[in-house]
């Protein structure tokens, strides 16, 4: 929802075509990875059964490769750290809720938003109330086909710049013209980037919940992981694409994140299009911070032990205080680094 408006705007709609191309690559590694991570379980600190690439790498490997598996576990807590979703959340907060209604903002309200979203994410993660996880675990089906039919809604009331809109991605992805000193290099760059965000293929976070799955079966497992960057990045990220680049707000509009996005929902459905837009977006990115504190304590359980991997939670809390008040590109910065060095002993 957020990373294709990223994307765009970095790269122009020729980065789409590279997210493509990167998501069928994807669903290869995909399913090695998530195969591998049933095939090669290890044991935690305490003997509990563990999956994913930390896993996967010492017991495969060999001890000796233990160094890598470690480097792996520090970039991942880096990685799942809440910087972009929280970014973003209170980003729509302000620009969809706040600004129109002419609430000021300034850093002191990203600020609050900031501390209000950590307080919610931490009664959750550290104060062990699930009940308020369960509910948004249970809203987000719905809130998916909500975003959906919105989308669709957008696209096919704009049918006649459907095809159009292909053509545009089709021919920027080879030539660069929509972005100002654009080169092919740069927008394929671009579009690797977001789409290793969107689907995570190769970068280590999936083999970390597909190595917990209840199955003896490792290849069904993969093929089952495979679905993912077709889901994620071939068809919703396209959707979404679509819908920004039918309305032009793409050339029109000086936004970045999830406002361009906002924009594009209020071009075709006005007034109530970018507040359907934000519902989705809390849930989206509320169910994504509970869920993510679960990568991030297996990487530290991994590092120091099971007994201190409860201090992961604290620190990812902070952290969402801190991607509230913090620039978006200095956060995709770290994001892209912290990812990059997760897939490389991923990968090797």
């Amino acid at each position: 929802v957020s990373g294709v408006a990223v994307a765009i705007t970095m790269g122009g709609p020729g980065a789409i075509f590279w997210m493509w191309v990167s998501a069928l690559l994807g669903v290869s590694t995909k399913f090695f990875t998530c195969s591998l991570a049933v095939m090669f379980r290890g044991k935690d600190s305490t003997g509990e059964i563990q999956g994913g690439p930390m896993y996967f790498i010492t017991e495969g490997l060999g001890k000796n490769w233990k160094p890598v598996a470690i480097f792996f576990s520090i970039a991942g807590m880096i990685g799942v750290s809440p910087l972009f979703q929280a970014n973003q959340l209170t980003q729509m907060i302000r620009d969809v809720i706040l600004v129109p209604n002419n609430i000021g903002v300034s850093f002191q309200s990203d600020l609050i938003t900031g501390i209000i979203i950590s307080i919610i994410v931490g009664i959750v993660v550290i104060g062990g109330i699930k009940r308020i996880g369960n509910v948004t675990g249970k809203v987000v089906p719905l809130m998916v086909v909500v975003y959906t039919v919105t989308v669709l809604y957008i696209i096919f009331s704009n049918s006649s710049q459907i095809v159009p809109a292909f053509q545009t991605i089709l021919h920027d992805a080879f030539t660069g013209d929509a972005v100002l000193g654009g080169s092919v290099g740069a927008i394929i760059i671009t579009g690797v980037r977001r789409a290793a965000f969107s689907n995570e293929a190769g970068i280590g976070t999936a083999p970390m919940a597909h190595g917990a799955a209840k199955t003896s079966e490792p290849i069904r497992e993969g093929l089952v992981a495979m679905l993912g960057p077709i889901i994620d990045t071939i068809i919703v990220c396209t959707m979404t694409a679509l819908a920004i680049i039918i309305t032009n707000t793409w050339t029109e509009s000086t936004a970045d994140g999830i406002t361009l996005t906002a924009q594009a929902f209020d071009t075709s459905i006005p007034i109530y299009g970018k507040y359907i837009l934000a519902v989705c977006v809390v849930f989206f990115s509320m169910s994504t911070l509970f869920a993510f504190p679960y990568y991030g304590v297996k990487c530290l359980g991994f590092v120091a032990g099971v007994k201190y991997q409860h201090i992961y939670n604290y620190i990812f809390v902070l952290a969402i205080i801190v991607g509230a008040v913090s620039n978006l590109q200095f956060i995709i910065g770290i994001c892209d680094i912290s990812f990059a060095l997760m897939a490389f002993p991923t990968v090797i």
